[in-house]
């Protein structure tokens, strides 16, 4: 039985707005004003924990789910 919780899936910035149906510099400018979580690995590279920016986008935009 496995008693960790599941490590969180890191995606560059392209897949992530592929995932999510923007442009990556939609991402870019989220990214600057800080609205979604992210590590910045560099200066030019970050990396994105998809659940967490999807959970963050559902509070902060009060997305619920369609039924």
């Amino acid at each position: 039985m496995n008693t960790h919780p599941a490590e969180p899936t890191l995606v560059k910035k392209k897949e992530l707005a592929k995932r999510l149906s923007v442009s990556p510099r939609t991402i870019d400018e989220w990214t600057r004003k800080r609205m979604i979580p992210h590590l910045a690995v560099n200066a030019r590279l970050y990396l994105y924990d998809f659940e967490a920016v999807l959970a963050t986008l559902r509070k902060t935009y009060h997305v619920n789910a369609a039924g």
